[in-house]
């Protein structure tokens, strides 16, 4: 294996309380139903707006929420966050192996500052994620970008995430998807999208690649 890309949210950091506490201010803002923190842990990972769409009901408030969500996450949602326990100690060794990158949904602004008031910077070549537009918001699209800037041979690639469009993005591109159990996909999520292993924590995943699977 000779490159990984890693999602964010839910696989290398737990981001719950930021985000979630960022869709009740915005969903408060636009008078709406503000549900509990627990109700919104399926937003975790999609894009942002295509989950806003859903909650409002459709269309018609959704780039408002977008900006509200934004207007609270910019500032404090973001640090609302926290390394899974063990990721550092198996980026530092899978790094000794193979070329890392993050592959995220989330915005690129705000991936690179998570990732730099984490300290995971070293880590990683660089850092994928989307345009505030909501440019490569889509996982395959991103995947397609950054195979085409890093060079990364697709077969000798792995996509590892928590959710079905980290999955299904990988395949799209030609990459195995790896799904993490730790985070917020289910089992049956993971599987369905074709995941070609499943890991239950990130010890897990550095075992698996050290063996020398994909």
């Amino acid at each position: 294996m000779d490159t990984i890309f890693f999602d964010l949210d839910g696989t290398l950091t737990d981001p719950k309380p930021g985000i979630t506490r960022s869709l009740q201010y915005a969903l408060e803002k636009l008078g709406r139903p503000v549900p509990h923190e627990d109700e919104l842990t399926w937003c975790i990972g999609p894009p942002l707006r295509a989950s806003l769409v859903k909650l409002l009901g459709g269309e018609a408030d959704a780039d408002r929420g977008v900006a509200l969500y934004r207007e609270r996450f910019g500032d404090v949602g973001l640090y609302e966050n926290a390394v899974y326990p063990d990721i550092e100690a198996t980026l530092a060794a899978l790094k000794a192996r193979a070329r890392l990158f993050v592959a995220t949904s989330k915005a690129h602004v705000y991936a690179d500052r998570i990732v730099d008031h984490f300290a995971l910077r070293p880590y990683f070549e660089h850092v994928f994620g989307a345009e505030l537009d909501g440019t490569r918001v889509h996982k395959s699209d991103l995947l397609a970008f950054a195979i085409g800037r890093t060079g990364a041979e697709p077969a000798r690639s792995v996509m590892i995430g928590d959710r079905s469009h980290d999955i299904v993005g990988a395949k799209t591109n030609g990459i195995d998807g790896i799904g993490v159990l730790y985070g917020y996909g289910s089992r049956e999520e993971l599987l369905q999208a074709g995941a070609v292993k499943l890991c239950a924590t990130p010890r897990a995943i550095l075992d698996h690649l050290a063996a020398g699977r994909g």
